[in-house]
């Protein structure tokens, strides 16, 4: 058991069709919970979003109470809120670092298609712990898989990067849609006695399991409203540099965090829609998604320039 010296916050936002998929990030996280002594030190934060605005369920495979009452039941123990209003992943983890910056030293994004190292918080308090009085603005990468070109390797595991990336692979360990289990984080993980932690630089990273120091938060860094949608780790990125320019970032090389990107219980119950499993979604071809993502993208790229902003209503209004 390990005595943490910091307070942390880890939030995740969770779409009511990715039920049968978060027992696994949860469990990963249990464990990584269980090896803090003082527990109070993490606050673990979760939504559960019922909305059907974009999709609607099939309530002839399962109803809205009883994903909620599989939900209460799979976090247990963890502070948890459920909603019936449209919120996306940009509009969570605004509000989840605002929310927690005055209270914890350091935030973390969860992902319902991650799986988090059983060592996390202990290496988390540690870099914290080193770096807290000279540069309290920081973030913080664990390994990652396989990506999809060079431009990613500074953030890849160690022993990912030098792994060819084969587009559609999803039989070897390293690629990016295989779908990777506890046991097989922990193997790897397991190995290692030293940590690698280096400085990233320029800025490198997805949303999926960063890192951040509430200084960075307080400091008036976060995800601008104006996306709505995805693209948010993107945006949060451009805004650190704006307003903070180049503060380290830090990726344990050696560690790894899972990213099932290709989940084959990623998108459950909706109707008119199957997953096979093969990473095609049909949302993907939805007006509603082409429109939204592309929009979220313009307004990412356009923040500091005099261009128009779009919203929700213009995705939907021809």
């Amino acid at each position: 058991m390990i005595k943490l010296n910091n307070k942390f916050a880890i939030g995740c936002l969770v779409q009511w069709y990715e039920i049968e998929m978060i027992e696994d990030y949860v469990q990963s996280l249990r464990k990584s919970v269980d090896t803090i002594e003082n527990k109070e030190n993490v606050i673990v934060d979760f939504k559960l979003v019922i909305n059907q605005d974009l999709e609607k369920i099939d309530g002839s495979k399962i109803t809205i109470d009883e994903i909620i009452t599989k939900f209460e039941k799979i976090i247990d123990g963890f502070e948890s809120d459920v909603t019936d209003e449209l919120v996306t992943i940009a509009d969570y983890r605004r509000e989840f670092n605002d929310k927690y910056c005055d209270k914890v030293d350091v935030l973390m994004w969860g992902e319902s298609d991650s799986l988090i190292p059983t060592e996390t918080f202990q290496i988390l308090d540690g870099i914290h712990s080193q770096v807290r009085e000279q540069t309290p603005k920081y973030l913080v990468f664990f390994g990652s898989c396989k990506m999809w070109d060079d431009s990613w390797k500074p953030i890849e595991h160690t022993n990912f990067t030098d792994k060819p990336f084969i587009d559609g692979d999803d039989k070897n360990w390293w690629s990016l849609r295989y779908t990777m289990n506890q046991k097989e984080m922990d193997e790897i993980n397991g190995k290692v006695d030293d940590l690698d932690i280096r400085k990233v630089s320029p800025h490198k990273f997805n949303g999926c399991g960063l890192v951040i120091s509430s200084e960075v938060v307080k400091s008036g860094v976060n995800i601008p409203r104006s996306v709505f949608f995805i693209h948010e780790d993107t945006a949060f990125m451009m805004m650190t540099n704006k307003v903070l320019g180049e503060i380290p970032q830090y990726v344990v090389k050696n560690i790894l965090l899972v990213h099932n990107r290709k989940h084959p219980k990623k998108r459950m119950y909706i109707k008119s829609e199957s997953a096979d499993g093969s990473g095609y979604y049909p949302r993907k071809n939805t007006d509603w998604y082409t429109k939204s993502n592309k929009m979220c993208e313009h307004n990412a790229y356009n923040i500091f320039n005099q261009s128009k902003t779009f919203t929700w209503k213009d995705v939907f209004n021809d």
